[in-house]
Order: C-alpha cells, then structure tokens, then sequence
C-alpha cells in the first residue's frame, strides 16, 4: 500500500500468487458476510478456505495492514480491501470474440454479472450471426466493427473463444482497438505487447493435469 493510501499493483511472483488467493477468497462470500462474524482470525480464514493461516497473513501483508494483533480481521474491511485490489469495486465491461457454443454459453453465464463484469458485446466474422443476440440478449456485431464498438462502449477486457488458427489475427485486432485486458479460451501460444495482459485458460491443460492426478492414485501414490 502507498503512502497516500492507495493500492500500489502487484509486480513479484509471489505478489500474483497473492492476488490469485485473495481472489478465491472473495469468491466465497457467504463466508465474509455472516452477519455472526464482525471479525476473524487467520485460522479461522485458512480453515475457512483450506489454506495456511501463515499463508494468509502473509499475502496480506503484500497488500497493507488489515489486521489486528490478537483480534483478527474485521470483515467487512477486508472484503472491501480485497475487492479493491482485485479491482473488482468497479464495473468491467467485456467483450467476447466467438460467437461459437463456448463464446454465446460465456455471455450468457449470470456469474460475470453478479461479480461485476458486464458482457456489453459479442463479435464474430460470420454474417449470418451478425445483427443476432444471445439467449441473454448480448448483441453479436462484425468483428470488423471492434475498433469502433470497444471506443463506443469502452470495453476494458476481450475474451477469445475462436478457434485456434484465427486466435492470433483475432488478439491483434483486440490490441488494435486498445484493450489492455485478453483471456484467451483458445489453444496454443499468443502474443501480445508488453503493456496487453494476456491470460490464457487451457482445458487441455487442465484435463491432463487431472488426468496425472488420477493415474497417481491408481499407481498408490
């Protein structure tokens, strides 16, 4: 935390890993809004969210002093904390790229609402889908209009559901039209400048890694 109060951005590996966790915490709301609970320890939180109270006190120290020895953590000022720093005290506006099964499933999901992120556009290269809207009633527009639609409704994040070929063409236009946030559903490597933060989401990946955790089981480790 700055010196002037304000919330200084996470830089080290270790500072992501932080902001990571304290994500998953706010996720669980319910747990920091009981009515019951004014404030907490760490051993609580840690038992709350299966994680080590060290842990815990130690990635919010990356962020100021929320705490107070030997009393805990008032909850409502650390969710508002937490919330400010993952930068969600803010409305997000997203764009999707895709408008495929995946990309018209992701407008539609209520979640993104509920934590603030606004899905104001749907593009896609297919005339056929274009002038359309989703079930939830996001308008599909001509991703040839990105450029002028990310200005008009001052989209801050885009989210790539294409296909993999056209994922790389598709994230140029994106940083063309001047979004500085990506997460990628697409396979493979991408590259974006240096001031684009580009976060990719591999199901592959994923299913791998469970599928490691399982033939470890079934091998007794």
């Amino acid at each position: 935390m700055a010196r002037d109060g304000s919330i200084e951005p996470c830089e080290s590996a270790e500072q992501a890993e932080a902001n990571a966790r304290s994500s998953l915490r706010t996720d669980d709301q319910p747990a920091l809004d009981l009515p019951s609970l004014s404030q907490r320890a760490s051993q609580g939180l840690a038992e709350q969210f299966h994680l080590n109270a060290a842990q815990i006190r130690k990635d919010l120290a990356y962020f100021g002093e929320f705490g107070v020895r030997g009393v805990g953590y008032y909850v409502k000022e650390l969710r508002r904390h937490l919330r400010q720093i993952l930068g969600l005290d803010r409305r997000l506006r997203v764009a999707i790229l895709g408008a495929g099964n995946l990309g018209l499933a992701l407008a539609d999901y209520p979640g993104f609402r509920q934590e603030g992120f606004e899905i104001a556009a749907l593009f896609d290269a297919a005339s056929e889908k274009v002038g359309h809207e989703s079930r939830g009633g996001v308008p599909i527009y001509d991703i040839k209009e990105l450029k002028r639609i990310a200005r008009r409704e001052r989209l801050d994040i885009a989210v790539i559901a294409v296909p993999a070929p056209h994922a790389q063409a598709v994230v140029d236009q994106v940083v063309t039209a001047g979004i500085k946030g990506i997460l990628n559903f697409s396979p493979g490597a991408l590259h974006v400048p240096d001031d684009v933060k580009l976060k990719s989401v591999d199901f592959t990946v994923s299913l791998e890694s469970l599928s490691f955790y399982l033939a470890q089981g079934d091998n007794g480790g």
